[in-house]
């Protein structure tokens, strides 16, 4: 394959934009081992706190590690780390914690417990650490993406953030001739479909073999775009009643999603929702003219 004619301002997206996303999938795996980690000695802090990174849940973890201090936390300092997070309903929600984390639970020995609240701590630290960095990073790549003169197309559409949008942009690149037709930006993208046929027999199988971060990045968008565009949601419905499972019909959102993002970058016009998905009887006009 040909290197692609991108420019310095879609690279150093990219570079922005896989870094914050590396970030994002190592703050999910300090917070998988957080999760083995209380599960072995401290089970009332998953039944009571359900966002592990959370401001407020990584507060009261380094403030009591271990069930010992968790049990005589008072609800004062509780309510305080909630309200420094902005929770609503704080009291109703400290009374609820403190009940919880005061509940009767199988105990570790205590030097077994002392481990494991060392490393509570630590990894409470290292969560919270990584919440700074990615807010920090995050605004990095905004500020990149919104300098881009192909911003205004990814940010119109459907299912796209400012992050969501950056990390397309970044992996698409903005070479104008790397793709000639929305099917080649399909089959980089990993949308498309696979095709194989032989004699009488013809199977369509996933493409499993394509830019991971890319192919990421457009199946949350195709989720996003459920709730953000009503022609998605038709789109996907009629998928599913056809008896498609759920990934599958997002997968064929989402390569519906690249072929109309490749026809806005080529018309450098934003997204129009009944352009893109016309009423049944315009679309038969549209095919009978």
């Amino acid at each position: 394959r040909r290197v692609a004619g991108d420019s310095a301002e879609a690279e150093a997206i990219k570079l922005v934009a896989r870094t914050h996303q590396s970030l994002v999938w190592d703050r999910q795996r300090q917070v998988l081992r957080l999760r083995s980690v209380l599960r072995e000695f401290f089970p009332a802090a998953l039944a009571v706190f359900d966002d592990l990174t959370g401001s407020d849940v990584l507060e009261l973890l380094q403030r009591a590690p271990d069930p010992q201090r968790a049990a005589v936390l008072s609800r004062a300092k509780i309510a305080a780390a909630l309200r420094r997070a902005r929770r609503r309903d704080v009291e109703a929600k400290a009374a609820a914690i403190q009940a919880g984390l005061r509940a009767e639970q199988l105990r570790q020995p205590a030097v077994v417990e002392a481990a494991y609240a060392a490393i509570v701590t630590s990894q409470a630290r290292i969560i919270a650490l990584l919440n700074e960095q990615i807010a920090e990073l995050a605004e990095v790549v905004a500020d990149h993406f919104g300098r881009h003169p192909d911003a205004e197309i990814y940010a119109s559409q459907p299912g796209f953030g400012t992050i969501l949008a950056a990390r397309a942009l970044g992996e698409f690149g903005d070479d104008p001739h790397r793709y000639p037709d929305a099917r080649a930006r399909k089959n980089y993208a990993g949308t498309s479909p696979i095709t194989r046929a032989c004699g009488r027999q013809r199977i369509v199988l996933a493409r499993y073999a394509r830019n991971r971060r890319l192919g990421d990045a457009l199946h949350q968008q195709a989720f996003c775009a459920l709730t953000g565009s009503p022609g998605a949601r038709a789109y996907y419905d009629t998928l599913r009643s056809r008896g498609i499972s759920h990934h599958a019909a997002l997968r064929q959102l989402g390569n519906r999603l690249v072929g109309i993002l490749h026809g806005c970058l080529k018309t450098r016009t934003t997204y129009d929702e009944h352009i893109a998905w016309p009423a049944p009887n315009q679309k038969d006009q549209q095919t009978a003219a």
